[in-house]
């Protein structure tokens, strides 16, 4: 009865679309899953077949097991997939849920397709016309290797003169984490993305080449080959994590190494593009990544109706995307996605696969905290809270291609900057699990006591994560005094361990508004008469080197 049902159901799909050919494009890429792994060449005791060293050492480390769930789709049903039709391509697969994802542009062989003993059901994914894209070309390998990297290259541990990046990482207390020497050395982030035009070329990334901390690229859209075309968002995105430029940007996880993997298509919007993404969550487990930034986010796809979502599917279990993120956290690795721009629009809440259980989605602010109207909300369907943090993603500090700096908003800003000192303090907690970590950053937010649905827990303060975690106590500015606050004409500084040699002053948007050199006093007046009301960041450089960073009010 089972099987008699699955072929009707192809039938009904090649009729249904031949019909509506007038109305919108007939798919031709189709998601099969599949029933079994029986007789495959992979086992559960050679995992050095499909995982990386590094990914096994992290699977003994914290005690994952290795299950039948982490071995490939098997290559032989692969064969009998392509066999039908020489047309059929496999574009993607993902081992855990056993999907494989095809191009098939004759419907009239899905019949065929579906009457094969382990395909257990067929779903149209997209409406490529691979055949006048790109000649026919073998899929890409299941795994490729990464190297542990040593900390041979780990800096001493003198501040850093973040430069324009300062406000987004000290609204964390990044830099106090940094500052006792967790700065991302020996720590894997992924990112997931659409492309990355001039970080081969430009010289703000070159300190990534040259020593060797740019650990490889994928490139799943079938019709690209080079991650370094076709768009600019990851580049920016990695930017604010991987930056290390004194005085100009220096980014969340400077010391950090990275990985590249484009897994989305930036024109157009179709649902294969979560087929991707499954993907590329199994191959970050496999190269053993510890952090995933992705900035991506699915709703709706525009150029695909035929799978349009509600938001009753952002329940954590309706999509393939959300499904794979919360696998792929239960593999050790801390899964940070941006939660979505639709906060103004009329969808207004998260997408996939933000809606993921135990993972960090994250909301946009500025950096005082004040929640971006475009920052998608919460709850989740189900009713978990969503966001789960938030983090600087209004006026972001960023490269652009060309060495540019600018600034740039979205939660795809401000996922990447969580990312990165996620990565800073798991390797300041290197003996808590990857889901420990997580919770440790959540209960750190400013509205963890009180959580919302626009901020969720919060803005994290990842110093006092990891100081309460590591049994010290949290550092306090209680030799740096600011007073009045608010003010109106006369602000006063007082520092009582080190002079006071210069103060610069942010507005809301990030811009260094007004610089203030004194003369190397323990107390500091500043006439602040005729800086306009609002918000401000300050930064009290010390003389021996140090910072202190502040907030004040001017009325």
């Amino acid at each position: 009865m089972k099987k008699y049902f699955k072929t009707v159901l192809s039938l009904f799909l090649c009729l249904f679309f031949a019909g509506t050919l007038d109305a919108q494009l007939a798919p031709t890429c189709y998601r099969l899953t599949l029933s079994d792994k029986n007789n495959s060449p992979y086992s559960i005791d050679n995992p050095s077949d499909y995982l990386s060293p590094r990914a096994l050492e992290k699977r003994a480390r914290f005690n994952i097991a290795i299950t039948e769930q982490d071995l490939p789709v098997n290559p032989q049903y692969v064969q009998q997939v392509k066999n039908v039709n020489d047309h059929i391509r496999v574009l993607c697969s993902c081992k855990w849920f056993n999907t494989l994802t095809i191009y098939c542009p004759d419907s009239t062989v899905l019949p065929q397709l579906s009457s094969l003993p382990f395909v257990t059901d067929i779903l149209p994914v997209a409406n490529y016309d691979l055949d006048s894209l790109m000649p026919l070309v073998s899929a890409a390998p299941e795994i490729e290797y990464t190297p542990l990297v040593s900390n041979n290259s780990r800096d001493s541990i003198t501040p850093y003169d973040y430069g324009y990046a300062i406000g987004q990482i000290a609204v964390h207390n990044g830099h106090l984490l940094h500052n006792e020497g967790f700065r991302g050395d020996s720590m894997l982030i992924a990112i997931f993305d659409a492309g990355w035009i001039g970080v081969d070329t430009g010289e703000f990334f070159r300190v990534l080449f040259d020593e060797g901390r740019l650990l490889g690229t994928r490139d799943l859209i079938p019709f690209r080959d080079n991650v370094y075309d076709g768009h600019h968002h990851g580049t920016i995105v990695t930017s604010t994590m991987s930056g290390l430029t004194e005085q100009v940007m220096v980014g969340t996880a400077p010391r950090a190494s990275f990985f590249l993997i484009r897994s989305e298509e930036p024109n157009s919007e179709q649902l294969i593009e979560e087929d991707f993404w499954a993907q590329a969550a199994c191959i970050a487990d496999s190269i053993g990544a510890d952090v995933i930034n992705s900035s991506l986010g699915y709703t709706n796809f525009d150029d695909f109706p035929q799978q349009w979502n509600t938001y009753e599917s952002t329940d954590g279990v309706s999509s393939i995307a959300s499904l794979a993120a919360t696998v792929l956290g239960q593999k050790g690795v801390i899964v940070c996605v941006s939660a979505g721009n639709d906060g103004a629009n009329d969808w207004h809440y998260i997408g996939h696969p933000a809606d993921a259980y135990d993972v960090l989605s994250v909301g946009a602010a500025d950096i005082f905290g004040n929640i971006a109207n475009f920052s998608s909300r919460g709850p989740s369907f189900d009713g978990r809270v969503k966001p789960d943090i938030t983090s600087v993603g209004v006026n972001t500090f960023c490269v652009y291609p060309g060495d540019q700096l600018g600034t740039a908003n979205g939660t795809s800003l401000a996922g990447p900057v969580a990312a990165g000192l996620c990565a800073c303090l798991w390797q300041a907690l290197p003996a808590a699990s990857a889901s420990q970590v997580m919770q440790y950053i959540r209960e750190s937010g400013s509205c963890y006591d009180n959580p919302n649905d626009s901020l969720g827990y919060g803005l994290p303060d990842f110093y006092a994560a990891y100081a309460q975690h590591v049994g010290i106590p949290e550092p306090t500015d209680i030799t740096l005094s600011v007073f009045p606050n608010p003010c109106t004409d006369i602000l006063h500084i007082a520092n009582g361990d080190q002079q006071i040699d210069r103060v610069e002053f942010y507005d809301i948007s990030g811009k260094l508004v007004r610089t203030e050199h004194v003369s190397g006093d323990y107390l500091v007046r500043l006439n602040v008469h005729d800086l306009p009301c609002g918000l401000y960041m300050g930064k009290a450089r010390l003389h021996n080197g140090g910072t202190h960073v502040f907030k004040i009010t001017k009325q």
